[in-house]
């Protein structure tokens, strides 16, 4: 995955790795952004969003995170899974370019006040502020609630900026035995997550 930062340069001069940058950096508004389940055709796609919005948000947009053929593979597993264990949406442009993901699953276990979980949640920083995040968290939730899942959590970091997002939603920080708060929240009940979003 090259690093987006590069200087555009004409379209007939980029590779495929700069094409990718190109299609995120697009800045010319105002766009349509629609919802929708992911699919398999979707992986490379949602590979490519990954790496690019996981460096934005934990690597300062640096290009040093978990490399394309490393979430190419992880998205591919995924789908060929096809077990039902787990569901992704995603924010489509209306140029057909991916801006957001989420996947939720039920949860593990290893917390039982909580039956589901927000896998992942992101969204491409030039489109934020469009309400793409509470539309990707509304929709999750309300598939929880419709399989009868009424708790969620997450795992994120303490010192992540969109913190502030998920306690604008309701989310209760969850705290250590020791009272450290490592970026941890829940939704004791979604079907109140689930009523605000309509609003």
């Amino acid at each position: 995955m090259p690093d987006c930062r590069l200087q555009r340069v004409r379209s007939e001069e980029l590779d495929d790795g700069q094409e990718a940058c190109r299609r995120f950096d697009r800045t010319q508004s105002p766009m349509t952004f629609h919802l929708r389940v992911a699919h398999e055709t979707d992986t490379r796609a949602l590979a490519e969003l990954h790496v690019h919005t996981f460096n934005e948000t934990h690597r300062g947009g640096r290009p040093s995170g978990p490399s394309y053929e490393l979430r190419e593979r992880q998205w591919r597993e995924r789908f060929e899974l096809n077990d039902g264990s787990w569901f992704c949406y995603v924010i489509e442009a209306d140029d057909g370019a991916l801006v957001g993901f989420a996947m939720g699953a039920p949860h593990d276990g290893g917390m039982p006040e909580y039956e589901g979980e927000l896998s992942m949640i992101y969204v491409l920083q030039r489109v934020h502020r469009q309400g793409l995040g509470r539309r990707l968290l509304c929709a999750v939730a309300a598939r929880l609630v419709e399989a009868g899942v009424t708790s969620m959590r997450l795992f994120g970091e303490a010192t992540n900026p969109s913190n502030g997002f998920y306690e604008w939603f309701g989310a209760e920080r969850l705290y250590t035995e020791a009272g450290e708060f490592h970026g941890a929240y829940g939704w004791r009940d979604l079907r109140v997550l689930v009523e605000r979003c309509k609003g």
